[in-house]
């Protein structure tokens, strides 16, 4: 074993599941975020935490409506999926600039986004300060998913995105710039 500098680590250690969550800002229109940053945290209840960096657009959004949809996006959706973690949604409507479809989520203000793999519609509970960044820590109040969309994303070291499912079918050849 060697040591390692951070970012050699994190290439290392990649794929990393890539996850969009929406949120809504203070005109209450929908913002996608692209991050990699989130864990289950409890079984019962089921909660999910995500992690956002304080200048981030998004995290502004979180803040101010304490609700967002974390989704799995799938294979098919990964240029769009990339540009919503390039771009900030403070300069521009991220569903106006993708080929992204918002759905009425159940519960919470925030949109599904269409033909993802997975969505979880998340509550806010509570929210702690580490460094640079913010985990939000919510309660799953409802999911959604497409049974047939096996096949989501992930990132290799922040530069990359390749697919995999459940079944172990891996796509490591998508185009995405």
């Amino acid at each position: 074993m060697q040591e390692l500098d951070k970012h050699k680590a994190f290439e290392l250690a990649s794929p990393y599941p890539y996850t969009l969550a929406v949120t809504l800002d203070k005109r209450e229109r929908p913002n996608i975020i692209g991050l990699s940053w989130w864990m289950f945290t409890s079984w019962q209840p089921l909660m999910i935490a995500i992690s956002v960096g304080h200048q981030r657009y998004s995290h502004e959004c979180l803040e101010l409506h304490r609700e967002f949809v974390l989704c799995f996006p799938s294979e098919g959706q990964e240029k769009d999926a990339w540009l919503c973690g390039i771009k900030s949604g403070k300069k521009i409507d991220k569903f106006q600039e993708t080929s992204f479809k918002p759905v009425h989520s159940k519960f919470v203000k925030p949109p599904i986004i269409d033909g993802v793999t997975v969505a979880y519609e998340n509550k806010i509970v509570d929210q702690i300060k580490t460094g640079d960044h913010t985990i939000f820590i919510a309660e799953v109040v409802a999911i959604h998913g497409n049974p047939q969309k096996l096949n989501h994303l992930y990132s290799v070291h922040y530069t990359k995105i390749i697919s995999a499912s459940s079944q172990g079918d891996i796509n490591l050849d998508l185009e995405y710039k």
